[in-house]
């Protein structure tokens, strides 16, 4: 199957009835330590976006992702999807493109959004994430933003649907809460969280149409 035909057999499994709550309760993490956060939100979630930009490299179909840089904030050092908070008037594919663009600088222009997955709520930062799911039809350039973005990773569809591909181990997250944290190892790096429950619902709709 060429990538193009990859591509439409995939556009069609994401306009149908999504997996959701099913898959990203599988990579759910665990608190396993005495210390717990308190994530009572006052305010209604801020709406954001992630892109799932998939593209062709010789016989491999890849996506990127970013390491971020160290900060006073819940995901500090976490790996991400491209993506972020939704300017006013954006609709989601708007605010996946751009942040894109801004954070891995891939032109908004080259991308084809082809579906989107399940809304996703954040709970540590209280946003409700559009996963989109976006191609490009030739390995994109690359140009890390500098203040965001300490690296840019290179996952692997084919690494994404091993079966040995979900791991388990214990974390630190946020530098202080103990947690047995089911997590994808992408690039080198764990990836771990929200970014890989909605990895976990892409990859079981990939494991659908194989």
């Amino acid at each position: 199957m060429n990538f193009g035909e990859w591509v439409d057999k995939l556009t069609r499994r994401l306009a149908q009835p999504l997996p959701g709550a099913l898959a990203h309760n599988a990579m759910r993490a665990t608190f396993i330590g005495a210390v717990k956060p308190n994530f009572e939100h006052k305010l209604p979630p801020k709406p954001g976006s992630v892109l799932i930009l998939l593209y062709p490299n010789l016989d491999a179909i890849q996506f990127p992702l970013t390491l971020r840089a160290d900060y006073l904030g819940t995901h500090s050092g976490q790996v991400s999807l491209p993506g972020g908070k939704a300017e006013p008037g954006e609709d989601y594919k708007a605010t996946a493109l751009r942040e894109c663009e801004e954070e891995i600088g891939v032109n908004r222009n080259d991308i084809e959004v082809i579906g989107r997955l399940s809304d996703f709520f954040v709970m540590p930062s209280n946003f409700m994430v559009a996963p989109v799911v976006g191609i490009c039809r030739a390995r994109p350039e690359f140009k890390a933003d500098p203040v965001e973005v300490v690296k840019i990773l290179v996952g692997d569809v084919a690494d994404l649907l091993r079966p040995d591909a979900i791991r388990q181990k214990e974390i630190l997250a946020a530098k202080q809460f103990r947690m047995l944290a089911p997590h994808f190892e992408i690039d080198g790096e764990v990836v771990w969280g929200a970014t890989a429950m909605m990895l976990n619902e892409f990859r079981t709709i990939l494991l659908e149409i194989i």
